[in-house]
């Protein structure tokens, strides 16, 4: 009988250089975002509206108005300066980079199923989660350039091409004037601030006043087209004009700077660094917010179509109208809007960025707005960022391959 001598098999060893298998671990690795922002790049038709509209607009905006202002000066002001920062801002690149931004979203959180490849990505043994988190720097990676080129050209233009006389309610007054200066110059050019100034006295004026108003012709003679000065009846019954001295005149002139400083201080020929950077910095916080809840929402419907309706009437018919009617009842859930929140972060300085007119409050028009705090508004922008993440990976880990 022969015998076989048995020996247990000995273990395979692992090289040391081999890398385990992290397919499983819901952290996105840099080639799944790396292949989820080449999916969306070459989609050339998005790429191209996304272009238009975050620099094609302000650009084709600006260059109208530099060659406008090149060939007919005296009819067309400025291209640049701190108004035109400031409505660019607040009426084209906040609304329009939310938008553009909610629509790459929306395509990022659906293009799996809509190109049908959502099975394929799910056999793969790739961790759901992490497949949908990779998404998010890919989609920023695309959309904050965008937004901060078009930008970058908004700040280059308004700097450069800014108006190098501040025009101040239809007069040319010097910048940075103290109140003080500004009150002094009033007194050189008193018939300019009569005549262009904004006043209020509380009321019927004085009769040192209303001579003083009276008797300075803007365009016409008198208020009324008739001849400057206080009327009154001469020994004959005759109707004489009285007219006020020059000193009056200089004092009224400086009472009427002295009302508007508060409002000419906050006139600028250009805007300054630091609001420029402060405003770069709130429309990227914009675009991320429209990113974020873009693809969550995407992810949520399965489609893109609706969710960028759902995105356009939120921004442009819902928040506005909610930001701004203050109902009874339901003032927490108005609070609770994301939009109201981007709204009371906008830097000071900005014009109101749901029309209207600014407030007292530096020209931002918070006051107009439903009232709410900055820490609630932090607070209220973080929740939608979480919940909208939160909805979005979870259909994708629920949803059938």
């Amino acid at each position: 009988m022969t015998m076989v001598d048995e020996t247990a098999p000995a273990p395979v060893s692992t090289p040391r250089g081999a890398r385990r298998d992290h397919r499983g671990s819901w952290i996105p690795t840099g080639s799944m975002i790396a292949t989820r922002c080449m999916e969306l790049r070459k989609r050339r038709g998005l790429m191209a509206a996304l272009m238009l509209v975050t620099i094609g607009i302000p650009t084709v905006f600006l260059v109208i108005r530099l060659l406008l202002h090149a060939f007919a000066p005296h009819s067309y002001g400025p291209a640049g300066g701190y108004d035109v920062f400031t409505g660019l801002v607040a009426g084209v690149l906040y609304v329009f980079g939310f938008i553009v931004a909610a629509t790459l979203g929306a395509t990022a959180g659906s293009i799996d199923l809509t190109d049908g490849m959502f099975r394929h990505l799910v056999v793969t043994g790739r961790s759901r989660l992490a497949i949908y988190l990779a998404r998010i720097p890919a989609g920023l990676a695309i959309i904050l350039p965008l937004v901060a080129i078009g930008f970058t050209v908004v700040c280059a233009v308004c700097v450069f091409a800014a108006p190098t006389q501040l025009n101040f309610q239809g007069a040319h007054v010097p910048t940075g004037l103290s109140q003080a200066g500004l009150e002094s110059w009033a007194a050189d050019h008193s018939d300019e601030v009569i005549c262009d100034f904004n006043f209020n006295f509380n009321g019927a004026p004085t009769s040192q006043v209303g001579a003083v108003l009276n008797s300075v012709p803007c365009g016409n003679g008198g208020p009324n087209g008739g001849p400057g000065g206080v009327i009154v009846k001469g020994p004959s019954g005759s109707a004489v004009p009285v007219q006020p001295s020059q000193a009056q005149v200089r004092d009224v002139a400086r009472v009427i700077a002295g009302r508007n400083y508060s409002a000419y201080s906050k006139t600028f020929l250009y805007p300054s660094t630091s609001l420029m950077i402060k405003t770069g910095l709130w429309i990227e916080l914009e675009a991320i917010v429209g990113f974020i809840v873009g693809l969550g929402l995407g992810s949520l419907l399965g489609q893109r179509t609706v969710a960028v309706i759902l995105m356009i009437v939120l921004e442009i018919v819902l928040t506005p109208i909610l930001s701004r009617a203050h109902i009874a009842h339901l003032i927490n859930l108005q609070r609770s809007v994301v939009g109201l929140a981007v709204a009371h972060l906008e830097p000071s300085g900005l014009g109101f960025v749901f029309g209207g007119g600014g407030g007292p409050d530096g020209g931002r028009g918070t006051s107009l707005l439903v009232p709410e705090t900055t820490t609630v508004a932090v607070c209220v922008v973080v929740a939608w960022l979480v919940v909208w993440t939160v909805l979005g990976a979870w259909r994708m880990m629920t949803r059938d391959a």
